[in-house]
């Protein structure tokens, strides 16, 4: 008898072991730590959650919404914004959730938000920086910046930034940024800045752009020292959101048929970034990073190194206008 790969392939044994293989998979894919059995109010603190109209930040905002926090979802779509706001304060019984607009790829935009946030809120215990994006198309900022490094990392970076002021005034306060695994791939070329020197494969440029993600929060972690106010960033684990959604349809369809399986949902992706936000374990923990079943791991060699952040860090400051001191 012939043997063939399409035999095996089509064999009932083999498809039935395939599927109970993967949702044995599916089922323990989940992290240690359950957000439900954690018992943390968040009355009269107020967070904020970029990216929170769709995927993981949604379910971050909706978590912190049902501890009773006051929540801004920071959106850049009024439209999608509105619909995610409607419906974390259906379920979560908490009308005190506002939306407020922002684009992080722009820096006007960060700044406009910013300024809205210091005149009208009193207090910032949270902020949780989610928004992002993997396979964004090459182009350039109207401000001279490359989009995925502006969306990813220096829009983030300049609103934490000018938010901390508000965070410190708030302490104990806590900021937690989104990075990814993929920063193992990512290499410092501060070039990339400006669109240089970069290939456009796949998700080479999102991978740079989350290990300075880390580089920072670690500066960042080591300068707010004595301030009360935490930094920590975090892997969420491989997650079905619409963070693929600038790839083909073909590379998106693969993405989801496997996800079914073998990926987190949103709302397991969103667990390791409510631990770092809310979590009594977290409390006093800074300048680390967490893996997607919410335990301390070390990051890359490169994301580790404490002259890199600096230097990564002051470059930053420069390319977003803080460095002369005007923002802030």
């Amino acid at each position: 008898m012939e043997w063939s790969w399409t035999g095996v392939l089509y064999h009932p044994g083999w498809v039935v072991s395939t599927v109970i293989l993967g949702l044995v998979v599916r089922m323990q894919r989940k992290g240690s730590w359950n957000p439900r059995a954690c018992p943390v109010d968040l009355t009269g603190k107020t967070a904020i959650v970029t990216g929170a109209n769709t995927g993981i930040g949604k379910f971050i905002a909706l978590d912190l919404a049902h501890r009773k926090a006051r929540v801004i979802l920071a959106c850049r779509s009024q439209e999608r914004g509105q619909a995610a706001l409607e419906e974390i304060r259906r379920k979560s019984h908490n009308s005190n959730v506002h939306l407020q607009l922002v684009d992080t790829s722009s820096l006007r935009s960060v700044r406009d938000f910013a300024h809205r946030i210091n005149q009208e809120e009193k207090r910032l215990d949270i902020l949780v920086n989610n928004a992002g994006a993997s396979g964004l198309p090459k182009a350039m900022t109207s401000e001279g910046l490359e989009l995925s490094f502006a969306t990813n990392h220096l829009g983030p970076f300049l609103l934490t930034n000018l938010l901390l002021d508000l965070m410190k005034r708030s302490a104990p306060a806590r900021i937690v940024n989104v990075s990814s695994a993929n920063h193992w791939r990512g290499v410092v070329d501060f070039s990339h800045f400006h669109g240089e020197n970069l290939t456009y494969l796949l998700d080479s440029v999102y991978n740079h752009t989350k290990l300075h993600n880390i580089l920072c929060t670690n500066e960042l972690a080591r300068r707010l020292q004595g301030t009360g106010v935490t930094a920590n960033s975090l892997h969420p684990g491989i997650v079905m959101t619409e963070v693929m959604r600038y790839y083909n349809w073909l590379i998106r369809a693969l993405f989801n048929i496997v996800g079914f399986f073998f990926l987190k949902s949103s709302m397991e992706g969103a667990v390791s970034s409510i631990y770092c936000a809310v979590s009594e374990d977290v409390e006093g923990i800074t300048g680390k990073y967490f893996d997607s079943d919410c335990s301390l791991v070390l990051p890359a060699p490169l994301a580790r190194d404490p002259a890199l952040a600096r230097k990564d860090w002051e470059v930053c400051e420069r390319l977003t206008g803080l460095s002369g001191g005007k923002d802030r």
